[in-house]
């Protein structure tokens, strides 16, 4: 029996199973790793995730996140799977703030911080810096997730402080922020209700 190409393997079956499978089959070797950090791979995987079977929602309250399986003939919930805060938090402290297959970006009440979490695998990444980037205020700020044309994932992250607009993009793949000169009219700087 002939050895089946890596691109058919990773292309046409790794691409059906589930996502915790997916990541413990990064470490098999470097060749997986990258083919299976595709961004390719990631829409394939995502689109043939889309069959009503494999619908989740997270769901997060006081002290746990949840996962589970929407049962879409009775619009209800199956039996949930009890996923772990791998990072300090505390009650009510964990909020998502924007979402990208399956790459969450959360903020931490307490201490104003942006984490990216992956809650399938548990990987998680502080993108706050001592040079301040990376903290978020509620009602002042907006957050956004997006991969450029390089498959790079990206964060963005409108502060509005004290009157002046900033615009930083954080490079998943560079692991730092920058700044992007963005012009804007005076009224997006003030705060008023909608």
């Amino acid at each position: 029996m002939a050895d089946l190409p890596v691109h058919t393997i990773v292309f046409e079956i790794l691409t059906r199973v589930p996502a915790k499978d997916v990541g413990r089959s990064k470490s098999v070797c470097k060749q997986w790793y990258a083919l299976l950090s595709t961004q390719d791979f990631v829409r394939i995987h995502c689109s043939r995730s889309l069959v009503s079977s494999n619908q989740r929602v997270l769901l997060i309250d006081d002290l746990t996140c949840s996962v589970h399986p929407i049962i879409f003939q009775s619009n209800d919930y199956g039996p949930s799977s009890i996923v772990t805060f791998p990072f300090h938090h505390h009650n009510n402290d964990v909020s998502i703030l924007s979402h990208l297959n399956g790459l969450l970006c959360v903020y931490l009440n307490h201490t104003y911080e942006l984490l990216l979490w992956n809650p399938t695998t548990t990987a998680f990444k502080h993108l706050s810096t001592p040079d301040s980037h990376g903290f978020y205020i509620n009602n002042l700020d907006a957050i956004g997730l997006y991969v450029d044309a390089d498959d790079d994932y990206k964060v963005l992250h409108i502060k509005r402080r004290s009157g002046v607009l900033g615009v930083y993009v954080y490079s998943r793949e560079v692991d730092s922020w920058r700044n992007i000169p963005f012009i804007t009219r005076q009224e997006y700087l003030s705060v008023t209700p909608c």
